[in-house]
Formats: C-alpha cells, structure tokens, sequence
C-alpha cells in the first residue's frame, strides 16, 4: 500500500502520470508498480522502453506523447472537470485501496462529495415499476442517514437511485467519457447530479463513447468507492452481478433485495442471499450492517510518491538490475511456473525458489512487452 496522506502533484507529474497510464501495455496494476519503484511517472516513462526490450518485445515501446496528454487536460478543463490523481484530495479514499484502481479519474462536479461516506445500488436496465421505487426508497433513506448514492447511471434502478439521491447526493461513475451522456435520455438527471453538488466519474478520456468492454471496469470503480453494494432486481447474467462479485473481491459488504422466483429479475438477487448477502429490506438493514464510524469518519487516503522520492507500497525494494544479471535460465524457470490460468506472484515465487525482487521484475517486463496480464488479487497468467 502506498503512503498515507494527502499531497498535491504538480502538473508536469500529472501529465507524465496521464503519459504512463495511457502507453501501451501499462495498466492500473502495471502503474502502480512502476510508481512503486520509481517514485515518480517521470523516472518511469524514462525506464520503460529498457523494460520492455528485456521482456522481450520486438520493437521499441514508446510512451504516450506529451501532447496528446495536454490535449486531454485541455479538454477537461474546458468541460470544468478536473483530472485527480490517487493521492491527492478530491480522490475517493476507498477506491484508492484496489489493487487495480485507476491512477487517475476525470471528475466534472464537486470532488469534495467523494470525500463522504458511499454506497451503491444498482440494478437492471428493465426494472419493474416495484424495483425503481424500492431502489428510490433506499438511496433516499440512505442519503438522509449521511451516505452518498453511487451507481452508473443506466436506465432502471440506477436512474431511480440517482434522482432519489440528488438532495443528499450522488456519483455517476460513467464507463465513456465524463462529457459522453449514455444514455441520452439521462442528459437532465446528469446535468441534474453535477448541478446539485454530486458529481460524474470516469477513468476514460473525454469524447470516449461507452463500448461493452467499459462497463466491468466502470463497476469496479462503483464498488470501489462504496462502503457496500446494493443489487435491486438483476438477472444472474448481469453488470451488477459483475459489481456485486468486485465488491466481495475487494471487501465489501453486499446488500440483496428479495424478488419472487417467478421474475427473471429477481434471480440475481436471490442467488446473491443464498450465498450470505444481507437480505435488504429497508434503508436500516444497510444502516446496521455498516461499521458506524464509516459514517462520520472518511477512510484514509493513499498518496502516492512524489516525483523523484518515495518508497515503495511494500517493505520489498525491486532491484532492476538483478534479472539482467540473473540469464536465460531463471526467466526460463519463471516461464514454466506460469500458463494461461492465473496464478498469484506468491505461488509462482514458491515454485521457482527465486528471490520476490527478481520474479517482481521479471514479470513487470513482460507485461510490458504484453506477455503478461495481470488479474484481481494478485494474479498473473500468460498471454498466448
């Protein structure tokens, strides 16, 4: 985990960290560790082509341009949004302890509701005339209990949680752009949201239109932020299956209201009771199964190291140099201890008897040279 605090970047770190998270191959799993080793985005972009080219990628890994990254500020800043960094105020302090959270989210609205204790409520798109007013019951009686309503804006359950929420406010985490309203017949509620003080989220850049590949991503973020996740109606195939699972992989607790077995809708919502979420129904089931203190007290928040200085998140300090030195036969021995099943780095650094340092490195320059994807809880696996 990196540091404790607040600190603010400057804005030559916050393009080099916008230029890292945008290069190829380099996800929030790969950023992290990089800032964890380097201390800044600016002594990482520099090592990523070295890194690269030992992972074995055939040609040159070049960084995201510099103006292409301005071009993204700029367009923030004519939206109004603002580009937050994890680390810095404005970023929501639970999100920031994912191991795959993004490095930096566009928010168009008041960062300052981020701030503030979070729970979801989601559901299907086609909720039943029952399912949006129970959704809208409990965003309404959570918000009075002091809790902002996140979800993601679709149709159904999400549109009721948010128009119930807009007195005690709401996040719309978005999978485009903050500036992309999907869908269209939300444009009122999302000028609603930002204009009552809530506000839009997104770890895309501005003019992104949302594509199915999006939308689990944008779900980790609403579980991410949130204290526990609320499904109101939800097929057993669904996204709020997928935020409800995100939300048990990262801890949290998982709210279900009942349905009859009769409604395909009600499914999800079934099965996820059957296997230990809270049975919801009313605003206080949520209340009571939430640590009180999160209601007053705001988790701690991360900050990452400042450019140039820095520890890293563990008490392990990677040494680059040693996989260099270390030949053909140690990467061999790596190899053989992975495969297209994910495995955590704990068990591929048991089979090969190497040290943490060398396997850490090893395998951060194969994800480089997209060799290597990286997987909730720690886990790798080959690609190809």
């Amino acid at each position: 985990m990196l540091n404790s605090g607040q600190s603010e970047i400057t804005e030559a770190e916050r393009l080099d960290r916008l230029r890292l998270i945008r290069t190829e191959h380099v996800g929030p799993h790969t950023f992290r560790r990089l800032m964890e080793r380097f201390g800044s985005a600016t002594e990482a972009l520099a090592a990523l082509p070295d890194l690269a080219r030992r992972g074995g990628l055939p040609r040159a890994l070049t960084p995201w341009p510099l103006a292409e990254a301005e071009r993204e500020l700029a367009a923030l800043t004519r939206l109004g949004a603002r580009l937050i960094a994890m680390g810095e105020a404005g970023y929501p302090p639970l999100l920031a302890h994912v191991d795959d959270a993004p490095p930096l989210l566009a928010v168009l609205g008041d960062p300052a509701v981020l701030a503030r204790p979070i729970v979801a409520v989601v559901g299907t798109r086609n909720a039943s005339v029952n399912g949006r007013g129970m959704a809208g019951r409990l965003a309404a009686e959570i918000g009075e209990a002091g809790a902002v309503i996140i979800s993601g804006l679709a149709r159904g359950i999400d549109t009721a949680a948010h128009r119930a929420a807009l007195p005690t406010g709401t996040v719309a985490a978005v999978a485009g752009g903050v500036d992309v309203i999907y869908p269209a017949e939300n444009r009122e509620l999302f000028g609603a949201i930002v204009d009552s003080g809530g506000a839009v989220i997104s770890e895309m850049p501005p003019g992104t239109q949302p594509q199915a590949r999006h939308f689990p991503r944008r779900n980790r973020i609403i579980s991410g932020c949130a204290l526990g996740v609320v499904v109101v109606e939800a097929a057993l195939r669904s996204g709020s299956m997928i935020t409800a699972r995100l939300a048990l992989e990262q801890g949290r607790e998982v709210f279900a209201v009942p349905g009859s077995p009769l409604d395909p809708r009600a499914r999800g919502a079934n099965d996820l009771i059957r296997q230990g979420a809270v049975l919801t129904e009313s605003a206080a089931d949520v209340i009571r199964a939430l640590p009180a203190q999160a209601w007053s007290t705001p988790a701690p928040r991360v900050q990452a190291p400042e450019p140039g200085r820095g520890e890293p998140a563990s008490t392990e300090r990677v040494d680059l140099a040693a996989p260099a030195d270390a030949g053909a036969a140690v990467r061999a021995a790596i190899a053989e201890a992975l495969s297209p099943t994910p495995a955590t780095v704990d068990e591929i650094i048991r089979s090969c008897q190497l040290s943490p340092a060398v396997v850490t490195t090893v395998l951060l320059e194969w994800e480089l040279a997209g060799r290597l994807e990286r997987h909730a809880g720690n886990r790798v696996s080959l690609i190809g």
